[in-house]
């Protein structure tokens, strides 16, 4: 079965098939080359995979997010972002770092803050004499920050997937966060400086007074969130409904941007993403429950301690296959498929199962920006209006410097677990 279940899932993924479907069909392939398993089988572990308390966290992360860029939120935090980056040498670019970093702590999603922060940066950038590639090639990859600092979806499904605590993964990833936010905001001010790029960021730069006043109810959001996770007060999945209550007070109340009329289409852009994901998960759940059953994963772990001695050696064979699989599968789909299978065989090797899952998110992270399947390079160029093609060699350069922050979060376990650690300890 399980040459069944790899054969066609591989096929069906070069066919273009959607992610889901693949994953369902293989998962229904297998069950049929195996013979002894009923079709009911489909059904009932689909609807397993989706009746998961901490799963309700999802929609509800996703409509918060959708409400604060429709509730002038990530406008309030660019502007915030300018005030304290923007006037060196390449502060607009360094201001897209760190709005993305403020706005990934309220949305949870790398594709909303493309699109929310990109499409008010990258035509400044442009403005201010940014190259267009550049510009687009900053957002995708300071975009792909909404996956590691919390609130996260994909620490979500990690957590949901391998029953690891949904608030430690939160907490944990707040690190590497500002380590792959620090060192891109590095980079696009030292390729400002040797290109002689943003000399004149600071002309339209507001004032620090004015913009954190401004800001300071968007600030409130994720202050309220991770404040109440942390002191106890509500669970990740509360959480998630609290977000959506402070967006709506915040977008209606004191921005007043959000219109009672603007909230179908937020619903619907939430629907759609929503049953998007949900779909791969369900379809994640079957495909784990076949592999798991085949006993693949004993196999695969007897494989790793025959060939990988050290625990140095494994993670670093982890990290190129993660890099790999996340060129070529969607993020949601690779975690709730590969994560029960490799988690384990972590722990087997000494790594922390909270430090793992930050080493496999920051992966995928960087498969978001890398062809062909790089959802953050696709939505920044939407925004952009480029063809992929003319962003690829700027890009290289921001991948090159994830995969530096990767290597460091990968072998240096307290930049992840530090933050946990002094909880515990507090507690």
């Amino acid at each position: 079965m399980n040459a069944a279940l790899a054969l066609s899932l591989a096929i069906l993924f070069l066919l273009g098939v959607p992610i889901a479907v693949a994953i369902g069909l293989a998962s229904v392939i297998g069950i049929e080359v195996q013979g002894r398993l009923p079709l009911l089988l489909v059904a009932q572990r689909m609807f397993t995979g989706l009746d998961s308390f901490p799963l309700m966290a999802i929609p509800l992360f996703i409509l918060a997010g959708n409400l604060m860029s429709a509730g002038g939120i990530s406008h309030r935090l660019v502007e915030l972002a300018k005030s304290i980056v923007g006037g060196i040498q390449g502060g607009l670019a360094a201001s897209c770092v760190l709005t993305c970093m403020l706005f990934a702590s309220v949305s949870g999603s790398s594709v909303a803050t493309t699109f929310a922060i990109g499409a008010i940066l990258i035509p400044a950038m442009v403005r201010h004499g940014y190259p267009a590639p550049m510009a687009a090639s900053v957002q995708a990859s300071s975009a792909e920050l909404g996956v590691l600092i919390p609130p996260s979806i994909p620490l979500i499904l990690y957590g949901v997937s391998t029953d690891t605590s949904i608030g430690q993964l939160f907490l944990a990833g707040i690190g590497p966060g500002l380590l792959v936010g620090g060192a891109l905001m590095a980079l696009v001010l030292i390729l400002c400086r040797i290109r002689g790029i943003g000399r004149e960021d600071g002309a339209d730069r507001p004032r620090l007074g004015p913009a954190l006043w401004a800001a300071l109810p968007a600030l409130t959001v994720p202050v309220v969130i991770l404040g109440g996770i942390y002191s106890g007060i509500f669970t990740p999945t509360e959480a998630s409904a609290v977000a959506v209550a402070t967006a709506l007070i915040v977008g209606m109340g004191f921005y007043r941007d959000l219109r009672l009329r603007d909230l179908p289409g937020v619903l619907k852009r939430t629907v759609i993403a929503t049953s998007a994901i949900m779909l791969i998960i369900a379809a994640a759940a079957l495909f784990s429950f076949l592999v798991t059953r085949s006993g693949l994963p004993n196999e695969i772990a007897a494989w790793f301690k025959d060939v990988f001695e050290s625990r140095i050696a494994f993670l670093l064979a982890v990290n190129l296959l993660l890099l790999v699989v996340g060129m070529f599968i969607e993020t949601s789909a690779a975690i709730l498929v590969l994560a029960p299978i490799l988690a384990p065989i972590a722990v087997a090797y000494g790594v922390d199962p909270v430090h793992f899952g930050l080493i496999v998110v920051v992966n995928l992270a960087l498969g978001m920006i890398t062809p062909p399947l790089g959802v953050n390079l696709f939505a920044a160029c939407a925004v952009a209006r480029l063809p992929v093609e003319r962003i690829i060699p700027q890009l290289l350069w921001f991948v090159l410097t994830v995969f530096a922050a990767l290597m460091v979060i990968t072998y240096v376990p307290a930049i992840t677990l530090w933050p946990v650690e002094m909880l515990m300890r507090g507690g």
